[in-house]
């Protein structure tokens, strides 16, 4: 089988997700022509140099509607005569774009792809396009369906995570992506965003809080305690299904939990013959991807059964792995993987993750390869895997390593 490799990576600044948030006048089209560009621009690429464009988003609606990987070519500098494949699988949309193309690669379907995501949740409201699990009885009943804030807390009650616990991985992611930028870990991969001036919109995440601690997230309100308590009452419908439990131990609050952002990303994947006619060295070796579905209602534990699936596809164990990225969607997913598999904290996220930087949906799955991809580089380090959670039940992993 043909060999995939990681020739580029790159993603712009997050911004925050609400009106004031410096991105908040950019549409998702121009930002995701202004992350195609960039991709043209470091390698190169004249003419139909890749076979198709793969664009993960979420909420495809208005203007993130109507196949905006297609929409994104045409307002890019890249040549027409590329297509554009717009795709969704929830958060891992970004990740299952550089999935698909890498195996479009390994196949002979073309040599090289562009992939990755993008998602203005600034812009267009997450939940806005509607979602049959969580609004049509006929499904969500069956389901047993909850907000996945009330999945977050469920894997807090099941796997015994407490609030100081929630509390202290948020704490550190922060001051993990304060450190990273201070350093400046990010600058390799991290495109400035211009307006049409050419001025700089936004240079940096700019969501974190570096000065975040324990006191402060103590003093937060459980964000989820009183759709579950009260009403409409998630938490029965949880322990419907779960009746082991007596109770839901609310723990997840905004600063615990990923952050609304607005942000894209994408990864240059191609093989061997791409690289050498175009002058590129490859950064990495796509070795492995998998997908899964997980119990819809518990919803985010999807990380550790693909983990387990990519593991045992590829012939490793989790000792094979230098490092992790493992999506902060709240942080009883992250804390639950380390649980399971028994990896040390040292080797997850040790750039910070969705809690501090946040999470823009489409984009985050490509944004952690990339991140991934970056601090093997920087440690001198050789394999790594990248993996999410995902709504309604699904998870979704990669192994990069270095050539």
């Amino acid at each position: 089988m043909t060999k995939a490799y990681i020739y580029d990576a790159l993603r712009t600044p997050r911004g925050k997700g609400r009106k004031d948030g410096s991105l908040h006048e950019v549409t998702s089209l121009r930002l995701s022509a202004v992350t195609l560009n960039a991709v043209k621009e470091r390698n190169n690429l004249d003419g139909h140099a890749v076979e198709d464009v793969i664009w993960g988003n979420v909420t495809q609606v208005g203007e993130q509607g109507g196949c905006l990987a297609r929409s994104a070519v045409l307002a890019s500098d890249l040549d027409e005569r590329i297509p554009g494949l717009a795709i969704n699988r929830f958060c891992a949309s970004g990740m299952e774009a550089v999935n698909l193309a890498a195996n479009q690669v390994q196949g002979g379907a073309g040599e090289a792809y562009i992939a990755g995501g993008v998602e203005m949740m600034g812009r267009v409201a997450m939940g806005s396009d509607g979602a049959a699990i969580a609004v049509d009885p006929s499904i969500a009943m069956n389901t047993y369906f909850v907000p996945q804030g009330i999945s977050a807390d469920i894997i807090a009650t099941e796997y015994g995570f407490s609030r100081d616990d929630a509390d202290a991985l948020a704490v550190e992611s922060q001051k993990r992506a304060a450190a990273a930028w201070e350093d400046k870990r990010f600058d390799k991969s991290v495109v400035t965003v211009r307006d049409i001036n050419g001025l700089p919109i936004l240079d940096h995440d700019e969501y974190m809080r570096p000065g975040t601690d324990m006191q402060g997230l103590g003093s937060l309100k459980a964000s989820f305690k009183d759709m579950g308590e009260v009403m409409p009452g998630f938490d029965k419908i949880a322990m419907m299904k779960y009746p082991h439990l007596e109770r839901i131990n609310h723990i997840h609050h905004a600063g615990n939990s990923s952050g609304i952002v607005d942000g894209a990303a994408a990864v240059l994947i191609g093989n061997k013959e791409f690289g050498e006619k175009h002058g590129l060295k490859p950064r990495a070796r796509i070795r492995a991807t998998a997908k899964i579905g997980t119990d819809p209602t518990i919803m985010l534990t999807g990380p550790v059964p693909v983990t387990e699936k990519i593991l045992a596809d590829s012939g490793m164990s989790i000792s094979d792995i230098d490092l992790f990225e493992v999506n902060e969607a709240f942080a009883s997913v992250v804390l639950r993987f380390m649980q399971a598999f028994d990896v040390d904290h040292d080797k997850v996220n040790v750039n910070g993750g969705s809690i501090a930087m946040g999470h823009p949906l489409g984009a985050t799955g490509a944004i952690i390869i990339g991140t991934l991809l970056d601090e093997l580089e920087r440690t001198g380090k050789g394999t790594g895997l990248a993996t999410l959670c995902i709504a309604s039940g699904m998870g979704a992993a990669t192994i990069i390593e270095r050539v």
